[in-house]
Formats: C-alpha cells, sequence, structure tokens
C-alpha cells in the first residue's frame, strides 16, 4: 500500500463547488488517477500542480460503470455537510487498492469507511474531511536594494504558521509592470492555505511579516473565498502598466482584506487572482500586450 501524504478539501459559500486537493508520493499513481478519475460525472475537471493533484467537483453521487483498462476506477461521491467534506471512491483491482487502502489512511482523513482491497476484486472507501475555506495572502514590496527577498520571506513565513487547522497549499510568482521605484524585479507573492481558522491563519501571517519585512512600504491582502476571479482584471492592469491604489475593485463572492497598506498593497492585491496559475503569473507584459 502506498499512503497518500495528505488530502484536504474546500468547498464554496453555498457546498455547491468542492476542491480536492491530494498530495502525493507516487507520481505514477496520481497520474493514473488523473486520467481515470476524470471520466466520473462527480468530476468537473482536473489538474496536476506541484506535490498536488486538484479535482474540482459537483457534489452528488454517481453509479460507476467501471470497467479494466478503460475506467477502472473513480470518484463516485462528493457530499460538502456542516464542517466536513464526504468524498467516496471505488475502484477494481489495483485501481480498488488506490480508492479504498491509500486513501483511507491519508494525513488529514479525519474518519473513513473502508473495503478490503488488493487482487481484481473491487473496493472502495469514503473519507471524511474538514471543511476548509480557500485563503489567499498576497504580499509585496518586503525588501530593500540592499537586502531581502520577498519570495523567500513569504514562503517561510507560510512553512512557519502551516499547522492541523491550516494547510499551505501554494507559493505563486506574480510579474508586475516594472515601474521606476520597483527594487529590481519587480514581483509580488501569493501564497494559498485551505483553513478552517482563517482569521487565526491571517494574524499568524501579518505578525511575522511585521515582524521581518525590510519595507515601509510592504502591502498584504487576503482573499478568503473558493474563486478571486474577479480581481483577475485588476491584476492583469497591473501586468500591464502603473495602476493607482483606487482602482483596487470590490469582490462580488468572498471577502477581501487589505491588511498592510504601504505602496505594496497594489502589487499584493495583483496577485491573489494568479494563485497556481504560473504560466500567466511569470509572464512579462509591457504596455498593451
Amino acid at each position: 500500500m502506498i499512503r497518500y501524504p495528505g488530502i484536504v478539501a474546500v468547498a464554496d459559500e453555498t457546498g455547491s463547488a468542492v476542491e480536492l486537493i491530494e498530495f502525493f508520493d507516487c507520481i505514477g499513481g496520481a497520474m493514473w488517477s488523473k486520467h481515470h478519475y476524470a471520466q466520473s460525472p462527480v468530476v468537473r475537471s482536473v489538474r496536476n500542480c506541484g506535490p498536488t493533484m486538484r479535482y474540482l467537483l459537483k457534489p452528488g453521487r454517481a453509479d460507476l460503470d467501471l470497467q479494466g483498462s478503460r475506467f477502472p476506477a473513480g470518484i463516485c461521491g462528493a457530499t460538502v455537510e456542516g464542517s466536513e467534506i464526504e468524498i467516496s471512491y471505488v475502484g477494481i483491482g489495483g485501481g480498488g487498492v488506490g480508492a479504498a487502502s491509500c486513501r483511507s489512511f491519508a494525513g488529514g482523513v479525519t474518519r473513513c469507511r473502508t473495503d478490503p482491497a488488493g487482487g481484481g476484486r473491487k473496493a472502495g472507501s469514503t473519507v471524511w474531511l474538514p471543511r476548509r475555506q480557500r485563503v489567499l495572502i498576497g504580499v509585496d514590496d518586503t525588501d530593500t536594494p540592499d537586502e531581502g527577498a520577498t519570495w523567500t520571506l513569504t514562503h517561510n513565513i507560510a512553512r512557519t504558521i502551516e499547522d492541523d487547522a491550516s494547510r499551505y497549499l501554494s507559493h505563486t510568482i506574480v510579474q508586475l509592470f516594472p515601474v521606476p521605484y520597483r527594487t529590481k524585479n519587480c514581483v509580488s507573492i501569493v501564497c494559498e492555505f485551505a483553513s478552517s481558522e482563517p482569521a487565526a491563519l491571517v494574524n499568524r501571517y501579518r505578525r511575522l511579516l511585521e515582524r521581518y519585512t525590510l519595507s515601509e512600504d510592504t502591502g498584504m491582502a487576503v482573499f478568503t473565498g473558493f474563486n478571486p476571479s474577479t480581481l483577475l482584471p485588476f491584476g492583469r492592469m497591473v501586468k500591464r502598466g502603473e495602476v493607482k491604489r483606487n482602482l483596487i475593485p470590490e469582490v462580488k463572492e468572498g471577502s477581501l482584506d487589505l491588511i498592510l497598506e504601504g505602496r505594496g498593497i497594489i502589487g499584493a492585491v495583483a496577485a491573489l487572482p494568479f494563485y497556481t496559475a504560473y504560466e500567466e503569473a511569470l509572464s512579462l507584459w509591457t504596455g498593451s500586450g
């Protein structure tokens, strides 16, 4: 058996969308699951992001017509109820081992129901996970011309404050338009967490950022919610040219909080919608390109 190091899940406010994030140890097994699990009607999309596989799920249940080689395993159920998210897997043969044994004993699972697995038999499991919210922390301008690097500071803070209630999921460097007052490369950072205690997480991050920043112009912004896409037009503006802070928009879903409001707040907000969108985040745009 290969135990998954961790499984976490985030849900939107209404419980109508779930992102299941599986930290994997065996990339072959993870890619196999990505290929086959995408066939389930419960799965809207799936993508590989660093050491995780991310499944966007539509809550509900499905009776999967499993077939050897063609469709040997899948996610057959997702339910959001109160403070928990319930995920059900099923598979045949080796797919049953992955669906049952490997995921039942993953880190982050609070309880499970699982079948005996192995050989050619059909087996499955249901795991219960804490319901979490996505928390995106954007940061810009923590260094000086002589000292520091925002990308390392933000990552080190994220690793330091991570705990069972708040899992650190991703770190994205966002290339901004090179304004004249930049330190050198003009990038901001967004760190992504899945948290059941967002307020405590943000407070811990803020305290360490205030302690270790080297700049008086540091900006820190936080988006709490499932999808920050309403901030994307603003983020793209900041990648294309110099932008004034009065253009920072309000969000329609989730919440946007400006925590440290130095000059870096513009880049901090701009970074938020680019979490895990590495190609677009890293591209250098000049003028209207």
